[in-house]
């Protein structure tokens, strides 16, 4: 066993920027967090709370279920028998171990227990096979722990054609429900991952392993819904500085329960919702397997808190605007005490909805995989605009800076007030991605990360986000900030979600064009928001040229609208505008349906029927060309 040092507390409340200093000057980094691994922090907390309920699992929504409760004390036993289940496999600290479960308490038990024995793959079960399959493939696993049925993921089948399709992968470990009775006779290769751990010492590794900070924690996959993923490496060092950090800034201790609705492949769930917690003493609420996937989970969020007490609200702003729409009906949610969101900007009318309707102020924070999970966070107690997203952590280093002319980060800092790309230096940055190419896009050339988000710093020394510079529309070299649209746009009533991506063209090169969904129940056209927005828009070239009503806005996993969804649809659109100006100008009554499909390598758009008008083809083939996007015409 390591030495035990205490679990994580707040030094002292945050409140500026100056008390963040305050943290900084009051000991070297080396004297205020002693703790090497993640692994230790479980050693800690479980020396300091023992039995106290350190994970409570939902089997339902119903907040009068009985749940499934470990205390630190299990936990720490649960770490140990699953590292030792993985060292009796032959497996190295530097060999991979990938996790393929839905929301559990297993999950903490790969993640903790695979970290401690080498390093921990946590998978996006919704990617398609032939993806998880380079994942797994580039990090070279050797086990898979993976859940034992299908679900509503596919989750046993995938783990199944991983086996028969990753060359080093010699074991699958299968992680039967909590409610399984019996278990299946299991297949050549596959061995019950509650028998095998069931059998191991649960009061230290067997490897005798001294984890030391620099040894990598954890692959951690980023991208993956368009183009292939990227593994970055967490290091142990830097894992437990984020959750070390953010206790520092949040003040999270022993009397806090939090629902960590929080997919556990991502950061967010992983780091700042459940290492933290963790290493502060907290309970930290798994609700379902679905997570916040379960309508259910939804439905009955105000009454889970008013059953658990729960102190800290903390999801994305997607989640955050389902949940407005969920009554209290009488449900008790006194004990909160801290709302919290990242991962997106909070839409101005958003935050003002819950002031008013549930009296609480929700915080902003940034997060992301190549900072182990966050880099800013707003504490409780302070009261910032929408898009403030708080002070960098303690000990980390930031900067604002221009933008070239290929919207990349240049050297030129720029001062309080004046937006440009983020750009960080930090304990918590990652060891670069598995592939060295992909680590040399992702820094500067003196070494600091460029984030690619925009912001920049008030004078009160906090961070404003005001989105990406991948998701900067630019027109006729004008770049326009989508996130001034959205804010218009949402603070409409009848809008729930908005998001404005650029729509090509040919002469403009993008134009603006807004998606959004309305709030349950609420109608509004397309004029009625086109005039509304112009009127909060100020600058001509942002104005709208369409705002589109969806049923349902495109999501990654972990709740961010997913704008090349939204990229695509746009310019989908602008291609069927096309054939019908080029079909008015040929003297047909109506274009020829077409047939669209986009790939990586661009659009492909062909007659449906196989045939078509020539004038009209030859028009339609010009008009394409001149698009700024790949179109190719077959007609």
């Amino acid at each position: 066993m390591p030495v035990i040092h205490p679990p994580f507390s707040q030094a002292h409340p945050v409140r500026s920027r100056a008390d963040i200093l305050r943290v900084e000057q009051a000991r070297p980094l080396a004297e205020a967090l002693p703790v090497r691994s993640t692994y230790e922090i479980f050693c800690n907390s479980a020396a300091a709370f023992g039995d106290k309920t350190a994970f409570t699992f939902l089997r339902t929504a119903d907040p009068a279920d009985a749940p499934i409760r470990w205390s630190y004390r299990q936990l720490l036993a649960g770490i140990h028998q699953t590292a030792n289940a993985l060292h009796s496999l032959g497996f190295q600290p530097t060999d991979a171990v990938a996790v393929l479960l839905p929301g559990c308490l297993d999950y903490h038990l790969a993640l903790w227990g695979g970290g401690a024995a080498g390093i921990v793959q946590p998978l996006n079960p919704l990617l398609s096979d032939d993806k998880l399959a380079s994942l797994l493939n580039a990090a070279q696993a050797k086990v898979l722990i993976a859940y034992g049925v299908d679900a509503d993921a596919g989750y046993w089948t995938k783990a199944l054609h991983l086996l028969a399709r990753v060359s080093t992968l010699h074991t699958v470990l299968r992680v039967p429900p909590h409610d399984e009775v019996a278990t299946p006779a299991l297949p050549e290769g596959v061995q019950c991952f509650r028998q095998l751990t069931a059998g191991q010492p649960d009061d230290r590794l067997l490897s005798g392993r001294e984890i030391q900070p620099t040894d990598i924690a954890a692959y951690f996959h980023t991208g993956g819904t368009t183009g292939a993923p990227k593994l970055a490496r967490h290091s142990h060092g830097a894992q437990v500085f984020s959750a070390w950090a953010g206790i520092q800034v949040q003040g999270m201790g022993p009397q806090d329960v939090t629902i960590n609705g929080y997919p556990l492949f991502h950061v967010a769930g992983v780091l700042a919702g459940s290492l933290s917690a963790c290493s502060a003493g907290a309970e930290t609420i798994i609700p379902t397997t679905s997570l916040m996937r379960n309508r259910a989970v939804i439905q009955n969020y105000w009454k889970l808190v008013q059953a658990y007490r729960s102190t800290v609200l903390s999801a994305v702003p997607t989640v955050l605007a389902a949940l407005a729409n969920v009554p209290l009906d009488g449900a008790d949610i006194s004990s909160l005490r801290y709302a919290r969101t990242g991962a997106a900007p909070m839409p101005p009318e958003l935050a003002l909805r819950y002031q008013q309707q549930f009296g609480l102020q929700v915080h902003e924070s940034l997060g992301m995989t190549e900072m182990a999970g966050i880099s800013t966070i707003t504490p409780p107690g302070v009261v910032g605009p929408a898009g403030c997203v708080g002070f960098a952590l303690p000990f980390v280093q930031m900067r604002i800076v221009r933008l070239d002319a290929g919207g990349n980060a240049s050297n030129e800092d720029l001062p309080p007030g004046q937006p440009g790309m983020i750009l960080f230096k930090s304990p918590n940055l990652f060891s670069g991605f598995l592939d060295p190419a992909d680590t040399a896009k992702a820094f500067t050339a003196d070494g600091w990360l460029a984030t690619g988000d925009l912001g920049f710093v008030d004078e009160e020394g906090r961070l404003n986000i005001s989105g990406r510079s991948k998701d900067l529309i630019i027109r006729g070299g004008h770049n326009i900030d989508p996130k001034v649209i959205e804010d218009a746009v949402a603070a409409h009533p009848a809008v729930q979600l908005s998001a404005a991506v650029g729509a090509p063209d040919a002469y403009a090169g993008e134009l603006p064009v807004v998606y959004v969904t309305l709030v349950p129940g609420q109608s509004v056209t397309e004029q009625e928001l086109l005039a509304f927005a112009a009127s909060r828009v100020d600058e001509g070239p942002a104005k709208p040229r369409h705002i589109t009503v969806l049923d349902q806005m495109p999501m990654t996993n972990v709740g961010k609208i997913f704008k090349p969804d939204l990229r695509a649809l746009a310019t989908r659109a602008v291609i069927e505008d096309l054939a019908r100006q080029c079909a008015t100008e040929a003297g047909l009554a109506q274009a020829p349906e077409l047939r669209i499909e986009h790939s990586a390598e661009g659009w492909h758009v062909a007659p449906a029927n196989g045939e078509a008008p020539e004038a009209w083809s030859q028009a339609l083939a010009t008009a394409l060309e001149r698009l700024p996007v790949k179109v190719r015409w077959q007609g």
